[in-house]
């Protein structure tokens, strides 16, 4: 009895709740959707909007498509590019001894990323090196490219270096 007198006793409290309102806000313009994709040409649209004081107003869209021409001077022959690598090849007297310098230039820039990483682990040591790399290039800027006569003597000493590497010297 106690079980049915107080549950007719309870009361149903209804809140009335607010019209639901669009989350939209005006400050944000729509976006247009996105146009279909042609997989045979490479054009896109860009869709171009102006605000002016009343509200965004829509102007013509500017469409931009790729060229599809092809420019022979940029493009590689792979074939001569590999035949030409087999004739030098074959021309080699000493073969083991590129590939010996080969394999040891491999193992310097796999040794300096080592060191690099370390260093860079260092703080405040990165920062240093920044500015000392900084201050070099400063210094080769004007002591070489800065006057005409100095760039001629960096001209002459790059020739010089080949002709050393070369063996024409």
């Amino acid at each position: 009895m106690a079980m049915t007198v107080a549950a007719s006793s309870s009361v149903a409290v209804m809140i009335p709740r607010a019209p639901a309102v669009s989350a939209r806000c005006s400050a944000v313009p729509y976006l247009p959707p996105l146009p279909s994709r042609s997989f045979g040409r490479s054009s896109f649209t860009v869709p171009l909007k102006l605000v002016s004081g009343n509200g965004l107003q829509k102007v013509e869209s500017m469409k931009t498509r790729a060229s599809s021409s092809e420019e022979t001077s940029t493009s590689i022959d792979t074939n001569e590019l590999i035949s030409d690598l087999k004739e030098k090849w074959d021309g080699l007297e000493n073969k083991s001894t590129v590939i010996i310098y080969g394999g040891g230039a491999i193992v310097a820039v796999w040794l300096s990323s080592i060191v690099v990483g370390a260093i860079n682990s260092v703080p405040l040591l990165p920062k240093v090196m920044e500015l000392v790399g900084l201050g070099y290039t400063g210094w080769f800027v004007y002591r070489y490219l800065l006057f005409k006569s100095s760039r001629k003597e960096l001209a002459e000493d790059i020739d010089s270096l080949k002709k050393k590497i070369a063996g024409t010297e």
